[in-house]
């Protein structure tokens, strides 16, 4: 019969004996919860020797010897020597010291579960019985999803509250990159830190829907912008982050995209920092990489082009991004230059990039009202114009924004057209 248990390791000292992948595995969770890491193995690789240069682990460059066990809590052996491994069993088992045996889960007194994180719950799952790593994961992973789901389900109707009581000094900002608007596509890792959220600062893009699973407590601040209106300028974003977190609640900054393409999410963390609140970023789909995609254009194409170059329209064009451009080598797409069409169309054309090189627009990508706006170059500024094309957009220019780049062989037409979908 196994029993599970939760142990704090916190400033206790434990033994892991052998210096390769596994070894760096095991390692990487312990010193993520705080113990005092000890590791014997004549050489590292290099996520270990990394982890000793930084300070995370003391290191002793020779075999394992019976005395490494002095003062320990928990030991893991993973030297992928059945002959050691089964021998630092034996000395642990001697001396009441728990083991963890990589090689023989029987082998040892203890084993390590597959573990996945619901928001601060740690959930693990572990064999009774033979050990049986493969099931082991295939039934967490089922157990993680569907109580993900009920946990979502409960969010909706707010039966249940997965926030923690926390004291005055646990408050902390969490940049959340919520993807280019399609609830789906916002991560699992930004879902968890939103269910923790006492706060949560949201802009006007991405998945709000999201917003609907909140505990009905959950202070939403709405400190979107428009453009040419931005009733909260970004240092008042920054304040509120700050003066939130400052009162011990848990703050969600909720950003469409991913925080640090061309959404500010740089300064939010600086002014985080500056104040000693601590903060961390969950990484979003960018609409850069998401708007193209949902409307059929690869952004690179093997035999088409191989480079991408990612620009904000309101700063204009770059020397690579024209260069890249005009030679046809190059993918550039542009975020926030729905009101910059008519200038960097003019300029592209002046540098002389090709007046005919395939162009469009995707409005409000992955959501229910999606539209593809497909032109060239030299159309594209009127196209936008008569097609009534507002921000959100991205723009895609390059050959593989032509309409029939992904059309079967011997059925692309090779002409201009504007059209809304892609579908094949």
């Amino acid at each position: 019969m196994t029993t599970m248990l939760g142990l704090d390791l916190t400033g206790r000292r434990v033994l892991v004996v052998g210096g390769g992948p596994v070894a760096a595995r095991r390692v990487q969770g312990l010193v993520a919860d705080g113990a005092s890491v000890l590791v014997v193995a004549p050489a590292l690789c290099e996520p270990l020797r990394d982890a000793h240069r930084w300070g995370q682990v003391t290191w002793k460059a020779r075999e394992v010897a019976e005395r490494d066990l002095d003062d320990v809590w928990l030991v893991h052996t993973a030297t992928g020597d059945r002959a050691t491994d089964d021998q630092v069993a034996a000395w642990a088992q001697d001396r009441h010291v728990f083991c963890v045996h990589a090689g023989r889960a029987a082998g040892g007194s203890a084993r390590t579960p597959a573990t996945t994180s619901l928001g601060d719950v740690l959930v693990g799952v572990v064999s009774t019985g033979a050990p049986d790593p493969g099931r082991t994961l295939v039934v967490r992973d089922a157990l993680a999803e569907k109580v993900r789901d009920v946990l979502a389900d409960h969010l909706r109707e707010g039966r249940v509250d997965v926030r923690g009581r926390r004291s005055r000094d646990e408050g902390r900002v969490v940049l959340v990159g919520g993807g280019p608007g399609d609830v789906g596509l916002l991560t699992l890792a930004g879902r968890r830190a939103l269910a923790e959220a006492d706060v949560v600062v949201t802009d006007r893009l991405g998945p709000v829907e999201v917003l609907d699973e909140l505990a009905p407590d959950v202070e939403v601040i709405d400190v979107g912008k428009t453009p040419g209106h931005h009733p909260v300028p970004q240092h008042e974003i920054g304040r509120i982050l700050v003066e939130q977190a400052q009162r011990g609640r848990v703050v969600v900054r909720l950003k469409g995209g991913d925080p640090f393409v061309y959404g500010r999410g740089g300064e939010e963390v600086l002014a985080c920092r500056e104040a000693g609140v601590p903060v961390t970023v969950i990484p979003g789909v960018s609409s850069a990489l998401a708007a193209p995609a949902a409307a059929g254009i690869p952004l690179t194409h093997r035999g088409t082009v191989g480079a991408l170059h990612v620009m904000n329209g309101h700063d204009g064009w770059s020397q690579a991004g024209l260069v890249g451009l005009r030679d046809a080598t190059c993918t550039v797409v542009v975020l926030m230059g729905v009101s910059a069409v008519g200038d960097l169309t003019a300029q592209a054309l002046e540098f002389g990039v090709a007046p005919t090189t395939p162009a469009a627009i995707v409005e409000r990508a992955t959501t229910p009202t999606q539209r593809v706006t497909r032109a060239t170059l030299a159309t594209l500024e009127a196209t936008a114009l008569a097609e009534g094309v507002r921000a959100p957009a991205v723009l895609v220019l390059g050959e593989v924004a032509h309409p029939d780049l992904l059309a079967p062989v011997g059925t692309r037409d090779g002409g201009d057209r504007t059209d809304p979908t892609m579908t094949w």
